[in-house]
């Protein structure tokens, strides 16, 4: 069941296990198969396209089902309670509120001799966000992935997501994407998804950027297909590390493990505490919760293999295993949450104090909870409105300006061994460039 860890280099060897619990001797064998879905749905479209969800899915599609229509996007709202509806819109506004504080500013800076330095931000063209589906539903992913895309100003945002058995997708997909800015939708899921947005195919558009979380399938199709299109990140199982002290409420803490390993067999549910009593309590509340838990089996196997109970010296000691760690989330259930923010260094989201389940940042506080996960906090960042933009350098340098870097251009170009580099600025300063271009660059001023 859950364990708990007192020694420190246990811990460190326990919590790099469990980082690096997505590198499996199968990965290799699923790769191989992601290719031959990729090759395939480039080569043919759609027909593979039908093919492989046949396959993996035992769904059969006609290319006329792909596209969601408009008639059921107008039914989805009948479907869904006014309660669902409200919170859906809710959400919406929160995340978008926070993303439109996040905005990229282009900007123009004018300097001394007439130089114009400036940095243009702009949108991609299409965004291909994928939504997982099937048996689960999950319109808060869908709000996370379309509203940074449509804070950005995304021309053409496109979905796809997996049906259900009767080939329908939940309505509250259907809702959360039509309010979060989605223009078109389409039944399709797993790896043939990723390479219908990256290649295009007769029914769907190819994309410049595609985002969302997936199963690992998903997931190496979208590390196979970066550099034909740019993606988010790669997404592996959830994971929850908690630091708390001896005033934290172990019933709480206990249910915050339990909604973090309730995603997914491998989902990670990590404590660090300084109090030892504490420790104990949180144990026994995990099982007891367990018993009547609708989603028991998935969610005790995420506990039982991926589980972890550390007793540290200190919250110190505590800050710096989970900076080793780098959650995807990170609850500080401690008196003073602001007091050890300044030690978390690697983290993609950070919940402080009590009042402040992850569940809060999972569905509406506005943050995206689409995040870094396996140790990539140290690098990356949760998906952003930036996520959909991209940069663009300006310069603009007068004959003056020129004339006065001309010689700094020179002296770098040819050590490089690039005379046309060099003769690009000298044949523009020098009064006499008649006989000039092709010889040895000897700087002589203008």
């Amino acid at each position: 069941m859950l364990r708990i860890i007192h020694q420190r280099a246990e811990a460190l060897t326990e919590l790099r296990r469990i980082c690096d619990r997505t590198h499996d001797d199968q990965v290799v064998h699923k790769e191989a198969t992601v290719r031959e879905v990729l090759q395939a749905v480039r080569r043919q479209g759609d027909r593979a396209l039908l093919h492989y969800t046949e396959e993996f899915d035992q769904l059969t599609l006609k290319p006329e089902e792909l596209r969601v229509s408009g008639s059921e996007l107008e039914a989805a709202y009948q479907q869904v309670s006014k309660e669902l509806l409200d919170a859906i819109q809710l959400a919406c506004r929160q995340v978008e509120a926070f993303h439109r504080q996040r905005v990229p500013k282009s900007w123009v800076q004018f300097g001394e001799n007439e130089i114009v330095l400036g940095k243009r931000y702009t949108p991609v063209d299409r965004a291909g966000l994928y939504v997982p589906g099937g048996r689960a539903s999950y319109p808060s992913t869908v709000i996370m992935n379309a509203t940074p895309a449509k804070v950005a100003q995304v021309p053409r945002i496109v979905m796809v997501t997996p049906p259900r058995p009767d080939k329908t997708i939940n309505p509250a997909v259907l809702v959360a994407a039509q309010e979060a800015g989605v223009q078109e939708i389409y039944r399709i899921g797993g790896a043939q998804a990723i390479a219908a947005l990256a290649y295009g195919t007769e029914t769907i558009p190819k994309m410049d950027m595609i985002t969302g979380p997936g199963n690992i399938y998903v997931t190496l199709a979208k590390k196979l297909v970066y550099g034909t299109v740019g993606i988010d990140s790669l997404a592996g199982p959830s994971e929850v590390l908690i630091i708390a002290d001896s005033q934290a409420n172990p019933v709480h803490i206990a249910v915050d493990m339990l909604a973090q390993a309730e995603h997914d067999p491998m989902a990670a549910a990590i404590l660090l505490t300084t109090d030892a009593d504490l420790a104990m309590n949180v144990v026994a509340e995990v099982k007891q919760q367990l018993l009547n838990h609708p989603r028991r089996l998935l969610t005790e196997k995420a506990i039982a293999h991926y589980g972890l109970v550390v007793v540290v010296d200190s919250l110190k000691d505590a800050a710096e295993l989970s900076n080793e760690f780098a959650p995807e989330h990170l609850e500080l259930e401690i008196e003073d949450p602001w007091s050890l923010l300044e030690q978390i260094r690697h983290a993609g989201a950070i919940f402080l104090g009590n009042s402040t389940p992850e569940a809060v940042g999972d569905y509406l506080a506005g943050p995206n909870h689409t995040l870094p996960t396996s140790g990539s906090a140290r690098y990356a960042s949760a998906l952003s409105v930036e996520t959909f933009l991209k940069h663009s350098s300006l310069i603009q340098y007068s004959p003056q300006a020129l004339n006065q870097v001309a010689g700094a251009i020179d002296a770098l170009a040819t050590a490089e061994g690039l005379p046309s580099h060099a003769d690009s600025v000298r044949l523009r300063v020098q009064k006499d460039t008649s006989s000039q271009i092709g010889q040895e660059s000897k700087w002589t001023g203008a």
